[in-house]
C-alpha cells in the first residue's frame, strides 16, 4: 500500500486564531473562530477548507451505509423542481411560506426544493413499471433550501442545508415494513460509528405524512424538541406524541385556570381549562401547574389550526367579534380530563366560560358556536393538556420514571405508504392482481450540515471543539516543537502510519509546519479540536519518547516510539 502524501497544514487555508474569542462563546462561534465556516447571508454559509473535510466525511460515512448495507443506488435529483407536482401531491399550501419561489421567464412556477419526494416519485413512476424492478432503494446527498422564519444557531437552523434522503419502493406493505426496519438499524450503526448518543423516537410524521415515523436526536441545550426517555425500558417519543402513565389526580375543589387561544384564521377563541395542582398516582406532593406547562400538541390533536405562535390572543379576538369585522365564528373549550373528575363537568359549562370572559369578548348580536372537547377523538381518553415532567410514571412498563431533555433532531425516518405514489401515479404490476398497484413508499433523511453543527455543540468545550475521530478534519496531528526539525516530525508520521498493529489502512495524520511558536500552535489545536496531539517536546529531546494528548480523554502522556502506533489506534477507537 502506498502511503498517503503527508498533510500539510502549511498548504491548508484555514484563517484560526484571528478572531478573539468571547466570554460565553457557543459552539458555532468556535466553529467560525477556528476557520471552518463564514456566515454568507442569514442562514446560509460558507464551508471552508476545515468544515469541507468535516463535511466530506460525515458524507462519505453515511453514504458507505447507505451502499454497502442497503444496496442503495446513488442519483443526484436537481434543486429545482415544478410547483404543479407539489400541487398534485397536496403538499403546496401545507409549507408555502418555507418555500423560495420563482417563476421562469415564461412565468412558469418553480421552487427550489426543501425535499424531493415529489420528484423522486414521478421521475420512479416513469421508469419503473413491474414489481420484478422492486424493491428499490435510491438516495442522493445534496443541497436543500427553507425560507427560515428565523435562521439561528448557525448551522442547526439554517436557510440552505445539506442532507441525505433515501427514498424506497415496495411492492407490499410487508415488505416496505421489513425495508423499515432494516433503514432503523443502519441509522443505528451510522450515529454508533460516529459515537454520538443518539436518541431513537417515534414521532409524529407532520406535513410528510404516513403514519409511522422515528426521530433521532442528539441531547443538546440548544434543541428546538422535547424528547421523552424511560430510565428502565426503550418507551423513547417525542414529547408532542408523549403520553402519561395514568392520569395524574386533582385534588377534590382544585382551582381551574385558563389558557385561551386562537386559530390562524382568526375566527375561533380557543379556551384551554387545566388544573392548578394535580397529585402525582403514586403519591407525592401537589405539583402547581401555569400556562408554560401546556401541551400544546395536544391542544392541536383537538384543534389543528391553532396558532401556536400568539400569546395573548385576546386582542386578535376582540378584534374578530368587533361589529365592523365580524368573523368570529366559534369558541371551542378544551378542558383536561382531570377536570371532570375534580369540579364534575358542570363546573366548566358554558355559563361559567362565558361569565368569565371580559365584557368586549361578547359578540354584539347573535351568540356564537360554543364546543367542548375533553377527550381525545380515536381512543376516548380524557385529554392531558398537561406537559410531562421528569420524573413522571412510564407509560409503557409503568416502573420506570420519565426523563425530559431538549434534542436536535439530525435524521428522521417515514413510511410513507401510498401518500405520494397514488396521486402521482407511480404504479407496479403485481403477478396475483389485474390492475396495477401503487407502489409502498418510504423516505429517510440525515440532516448533514446539521450533523457537523449538532456534533460541535454537542462535544465543545470551553477551551474548543471536540470531534469525533470519526468525522474530525484531521484524526491526529503531529506538533514539532523548537528543538525538533522537519526529519523528526517526518520520521513519527512514517512510524504512525506504517508502524507495527497498523496494516490495514493508513491514518488521517496532519503535520502542523506552520511557522508559529508553539504555544500558538498547541492552542490551535484545541480550539480546531483535533481528537490527538502528539508533541514533539522535552521527552523527544531528552528520550526521543513523544508526548501524546487527547483532551476529550484528560491525556498526557510520554509514550516511546515503538509503542506510538498502537497508542494512536487505541486512542481511535475510543474517540
Amino acid at each position: 500500500m502506498v502511503p498517503p502524501a503527508v498533510a500539510r497544514l502549511s498548504r491548508v487555508w484555514f484563517p484560526s486564531g484571528g478572531i478573539a474569542g468571547s466570554g460565553v462563546e457557543d459552539a458555532h462561534a468556535k466553529l467560525i473562530r477556528a476557520g471552518f465556516l463564514r456566515q454568507s447571508h442569514a442562514g446560509m454559509f460558507h464551508m471552508l477548507p476545515l468544515g469541507r473535510r468535516v463535511q466530506d466525511k460525515v458524507e462519505r460515512l453515511v453514504a458507505g451505509h447507505m451502499e454497502d448495507l442497503l444496496a442503495a443506488s446513488r442519483v443526484t435529483l436537481s434543486s429545482i423542481s415544478a410547483e404543479t407536482l407539489w400541487e398534485k401531491s397536496g403538499r403546496l399550501q401545507n409549507v408555502a411560506s418555507e418555500l423560495f419561489r420563482f417563476p421562469d421567464r415564461r412565468g412558469v412556477p418553480y421552487l427550489l426544493a426543501p425535499t424531493h419526494e415529489e420528484e423522486i416519485t414521478t421521475l420512479v413512476a416513469r421508469t419503473v413499471k413491474s414489481y420484478k424492478e422492486l424493491p428499490l432503494r435510491l438516495y442522493q446527498i445534496t443541497r436543500k433550501y427553507r425560507d427560515e422564519l428565523r435562521p439561528r444557531h448557525g448551522l442547526l437552523r439554517g436557510r440552505e442545508f445539506v442532507m441525505k434522503d433515501l427514498y424506497t419502493f415496495d411492492n407490499s406493505i410487508e415488505s416496505a415494513l421489513e425495508t423499515y426496519d432494516k433503514v432503523r438499524a443502519v441509522y443505528a450503526r451510522i450515529f454508533a460509528d460516529m459515537k454520538l448518543p443518539v436518541l431513537a423516537a417515534r414521532a409524529s410524521s407532520g406535513d410528510m405524512g404516513g403514519d409511522l415515523s422515528h426521530e433521532y436526536h442528539l441531547p443538546t441545550r440548544l434543541g428546538e424538541d422535547y424528547i421523552v426517555s424511560c430510565g428502565s425500558c426503550d418507551y423513547v417519543v417525542n414529547e408532542e406524541i408523549a403520553e402519561s402513565a395514568v392520569s395524574d389526580e386533582a385534588p377534590s375543589g382544585t382551582p381551574y385556570q385558563v389558557w385561551r387561544g386562537i386559530t390562524k384564521d382568526r375566527a375561533k377563541l380557543v379556551n384551554v381549562w387545566y388544573p392548578r395542582w394535580t397529585r402525582p398516582v403514586d403519591g407525592g406532593e401537589l405539583r402547581e401547574f401555569t400556562d408554560q406547562d401546556i401541551n400544546l400538541s395536544a391542544v392541536k390533536s383537538v384543534v389543528p389550526d391553532l396558532d401556536a405562535g400568539v400569546e395573548d390572543a385576546l386582542p386578535f379576538w376582540a378584534t374578530a367579534t368587533a361589529a365592523e369585522t365580524g368573523t368570529a365564528t366559534e369558541v371551542v373549550n378544551v378542558v383536561d380530563g382531570r377536570l371532570l373528575a375534580s369540579l364534575g363537568s358542570a363546573s366548566v359549562s358554558s355559563a361559567t366560560a362565558i361569565s368569565s370572559w371580559p365584557a368586549a369578548l361578547h359578540p354584539p348580536t347573535s351568540p356564537l358556536a360554543t364546543s367542548y372537547h375533553h377527550s381525545t377523538g380515536g381512543s376516548n381518553k380524557p385529554l392531558n393538556l398537561l406537559r410531562i415532567r421528569t420524573g413522571d410514571k412510564c407509560p409503557q412498563c409503568y416502573t420506570g420514571h420519565l426523563k425530559v431533555e431538549r434534542a436536535m433532531e439530525l435524521g428522521h425516518t417515514f413510511f410513507l405508504g401510498t401518500r405520494y405514489t397514488e396521486p402521482l401515479g407511480a404504479m407496479t404490476s403485481l403477478p396475483t392482481a389485474r390492475q396495477p398497484s401503487p407502489m409502498q413508499m418510504g423516505c429517510y433523511g440525515i440532516g448533514i450540515s446539521r450533523v457537523v453543527g449538532a456534533v460541535a455543540e454537542h462535544l465543545a468545550d470551553s477551551t474548543g471543539l471536540n470531534w469525533p475521530v470519526a468525522i474530525a478534519p484531521y484524526s491526529c496531528v503531529i506538533i514539532p516543537g523548537k528543538d525538533a526539525d522537519e526529519g523528526d516530525a517526518m520520521e513519527v508520521h512514517s512510524q504512525i502510519n506504517n508502524g507495527a498493529g497498523l496494516t490495514n489502512a493508513f491514518l488521517d495524520v496532519a503535520l502542523d509546519d506552520r511557522q508559529k511558536p508553539l504555544p500558538w500552535k498547541l492552542t490551535d489545536a484545541d480550539l480546531i479540536g483535533f481528537p490527538v496531539i502528539v508533541l514533539l517536546g522535552k521527552e523527544w529531546r531528552v528520550a526521543r519518547r513523544v508526548e501524546v494528548q487527547s483532551r476529550r480523554l484528560g491525556l498526557k502522556q510520554a509514550v516511546e516510539m515503538a509503542d506510538l502506533p498502537g497508542m494512536i489506534q487505541q486512542l481511535h477507537a475510543s474517540l
